[in-house]
Order: structure tokens, then C-alpha cells, then sequence
């Protein structure tokens, strides 16, 4: 291990994880697919990296973004605690899904610009998801075959999110404020899922140039989300 790394290495063992993670999920990923992913021998990448649960936890503890990732203080980076992930990643998505303005908006009891409500929660809302459409892909896409991890997302925080618009967009139709909602749960999932799709999944897209730029496509979501609810 005293040979000199390149400077980039970890930087790619990150997104090599995230893309084979986010493809397979934990359970059927192999080690040897990442290194496939990142261009180098299997041997070579367990010199960094114990297992791939070392590797998942890794990129859990990385958190969202894309900044240059700095060689860890000790190598191979080592297997986790049983349980040591989840609770982890417990915490990460009790911040993850905290939406200030959403809880704001739920808090509020009068509000005089309704549009501008809506766009500043859906906004924020969607900034979250872009910034953490690498980990988030990864997690949902392992959480399907992995009990414990289906059960603290899909079950947990993300139907406790589905809840958090499902209140909110009620409480908006109720004071006349949204029109042409029919059932909250349903309008909801509607904003949630649009706001995935289009700041998480188009990423994996087998055809993404169908789209324009990142910017161009956030503003044209937002503002048809706004619209549906609240017309201009």
C-alpha cells in the first residue's frame, strides 16, 4: 500500500460503487463489478476496500454530492458492525427527509401567497433529491431485496414523507387555496414521484440527451407541479 495512488482513486471507487449499487442493489452487486466499473483489478480494489458492505457503508457515511473524495485514514476500509449501516442510515434520512419549508407550510394556519408556498417547498424538495440521486438511487434500488433496509425506507421515511405532502395538500384544498384536488394521497404522490423522477431516475436514463439541461428541466417541473394546484 505505499505505492502512490492516483489522485482521483477514491473520487471513482465512489461513483463506481453508487452506479453498480444503484443498477443492482446491495444484495446481487459484486465486488467484482465494481471493479469492472472502476477499471481495475479485483485484487487491486480489495487493497482499498475490506468487502462490499464495507463499500455500501462507505458510501452512506459519503453522503450526497459530488466533491472530490479524500483517501480514507485507514486502508482497506473496513466491514461495518451488524447493524451499524442501518442506523446510519437512519439518521441520514430522518435529516434527509426534514423539508423546513414544508414543515413550515404545515405549521402555518393562514397563508397569503399559496403559489409562492408551493414552489418554495417543491423546490427544496427537489434540490434534496438532486443532491443525493447517487446514494438515494442506491438505497432504493438495494432496499428491495433487503428486508431490513425495505422496511426503514420504503416503510419508514418514505411513506412518512407521502404523508408530510398528503397533509399538506389536504390543509391547501380545504382552505380553497389548491383547486381540482380530488384525493390528497394521490396529489401528493404526485408531486413526490414527478420530483423523483426528474431529479433522480432521468439520470439512469438509457436515452438521457431526450432532455435538455439540468436547470432548464427543474424550472419546467416546478412550474407545472405549481400549476396543477395553484393556476397562473
Amino acid at each position: 500500500m505505499a505505492r502512490t495512488r492516483p489522485e482521483q482513486r477514491f473520487s471513482q471507487l465512489r461513483d463506481a460503487a453508487l452506479a453498480v449499487f444503484s443498477s443492482k442493489g446491495l444484495r446481487r452487486a459484486r465486488m467484482v463489478d465494481v471493479a469492472r466499473a472502476m477499471g481495475v483489478s479485483t485484487g487491486s480494489l480489495y487493497n482499498y476496500v475490506e468487502s462490499k458492505e464495507a463499500l455500501f457503508h462507505w458510501v452512506v457515511e459519503l453522503g450526497g454530492g459530488d466533491a472530490a473524495v479524500e483517501t480514507p485514514a485507514s486502508l482497506p476500509i473496513p466491514t461495518p458492525q451488524p447493524g451499524a449501516t442501518e442506523a446510519r442510515l437512519r439518521a441520514q434520512l430522518a435529516e434527509g427527509m426534514r423539508l423546513p419549508a414544508l414543515d413550515a407550510a404545515l405549521a402555518r394556519r393562514r397563508v397569503s401567497d399559496a403559489r409562492a408556498e408551493l414552489l418554495g417547498i417543491v423546490r427544496e424538495f427537489y434540490a434534496r433529491v438532486e443532491q443525493t440521486r447517487g446514494p438515494g438511487a442506491a438505497l432504493e434500488r438495494s432496499a428491495i431485496d433487503q428486508p431490513e433496509l425495505f422496511a426503514l425506507y420504503f416503510e419508514g421515511a418514505r411513506r412518512a414523507l407521502f404523508a408530510s405532502f398528503a397533509r399538506y395538500v389536504a390543509k391547501r384544498a380545504k382552505s380553497g387555496h389548491f383547486t381540482g384536488v380530488g384525493n390528497p394521497t394521490v396529489a401528493a404522490r404526485f408531486i413526490v414521484e414527478s420530483v423523483a423522477w426528474f431529479g433522480r431516475h432521468r439520470f439512469s436514463d438509457p436515452d438521457p440527451g431526450l432532455l435538455p439541461d439540468p436547470d432548464s428541466v427543474r424550472e419546467e417541473v416546478l412550474r407545472r407541479i405549481v400549476a396543477s394546484f395553484v393556476p397562473e
